[in-house]
């Protein structure tokens, strides 16, 4: 059985009344509409700029513009931890130019700028969620 089956269920004989059928729909609406929003935040294009990294590492040799690649790649994916995996394996490479590095350190701030922003608007959306998910609980 789904985990939304069993929530369901156990919702359900929380409200065995006729008169809480419209809060429990309430309540359902309300948990579909903030998962919505959370995952519509997440799932935003990319604001993290690649070209920097791209450029610096067009004519890097293979194994560091193959790592560039990847993190570009997971960046435009939006798989941000991958990416800042990424960089920070190929910042550890002693081989990069002063070019390359700076690409490097600018794409990983602009990465941990984007994270925190994401959790920032996470934060905010599952507080006003639980908040309206309070005001249409019943009062006990």
């Amino acid at each position: 059985m789904k985990l939304s089956s069993r929530i369901l269920i156990a919702l359900a004989a929380c409200y065995p009344k006729e008169g809480n059928i419209m809060k429990f729909i309430r309540w359902i609406v309300i948990v579909h509409a903030a998962a919505a929003l959370l995952v519509s935040g997440c799932a935003s294009k990319s604001s993290v700029d690649t070209a920097p990294l791209e450029k610096g590492f067009a004519s890097a040799e293979p194994a560091n513009k193959t790592a560039a690649d990847k993190a570009v790649s997971a960046i435009k994916a939006g798989d941000y931890p991958g990416a800042t995996a990424e960089l920070q394996k190929l910042a550890a490479q002693a081989k990069l130019t002063p070019e390359q590095q700076q690409a490097v350190k600018d794409t990983l701030a602009a990465l941990q700028k984007q994270l925190s922003d994401v959790a920032a608007k996470a934060t905010k959306d599952a507080g006003k969620a639980a908040s309206d998910l309070q005001k249409s609980l019943p009062k006990p």
